[in-house]
């Protein structure tokens, strides 16, 4: 049963490999880049969100998810859409809605950082923009109990802006469990990728 492996808008597929490297069984884990899977379509979240689930529908079996961050809200957004094709759901760093004063000060920022600094991230500097403005209403907070498959959800310890969330989440899933990340920020996967690597083949093993 394959593991789908999704990065957050600041990094790309790539992002995951040292957390796989540490893992039990990676062989099973796919990392699409989410700007590939668009195929050529704007990089708004409709689009996005439509461009996963076709990705997801040439599977022919159930699936575990796995999103950090962005990746994460895919995940999450999957799993309440199509809860037959879900098997687990791990959400890493993961709002369970969007934070919009936050964005709007992240948007700021970007207008003044060169295109250079958005090579390294998921999409360029216009479809960033274009991806922010389009998911600026998001809230999965009514939705939550609807999520029927076992969860994880993981934060880092320093991750201010997230770790209400992370609360949250596991506390309106009735299947989850929670794991804060101590000394550690946004990017788990990054930070802290032997930790997430035990975290995970727990769960894994738990729930395979």
């Amino acid at each position: 049963m394959p593991k789908i492996f999704l990065h957050g808008s600041g990094h790309k597929a790539a992002s995951w490999n040292e957390t796989i490297s540490y893992m039990e069984h990676g062989d099973d884990i796919l990392c699409p880049n989410l700007s590939a899977i668009l195929n050529g379509k704007e990089a708004d979240y409709p689009n996005l969100r439509a461009s996963f689930a076709e990705y997801c529908s040439r599977i022919d079996e159930q699936i575990h998810l796995c999103g950090i961050s962005l990746g994460g809200i895919l995940a999450l957004s999957y799993a309440l859409d199509h809860p037959e094709k879900v098997k687990t759901l791990v959400l890493i760093g993961t709002p369970h809605k969007v934070p919009k004063a936050a964005f709007g000060l992240q948007n700021v920022i970007f207008r003044f950082l060169p295109e250079s600094v958005f090579e390294n991230m998921a999409f360029g500097k216009k479809d960033t923009f274009i991806l922010g403005n389009s998911m600026k209403n998001l809230d999965f907070s009514n939705k939550l109990r609807d999520v029927q498959c076992p969860a994880l959800i993981v934060c880092g310890k320093k991750d201010r802006a997230n770790i209400k969330s992370a609360y949250y989440l596991s506390n309106n899933i009735k299947n989850a469990e929670l794991r804060i990340i101590e000394n550690t920020g946004h990017v788990v996967n990054e930070e802290a990728p032997k930790a997430l690597a035990d975290l995970l083949d727990g769960f894994y093993g738990t729930e395979a």
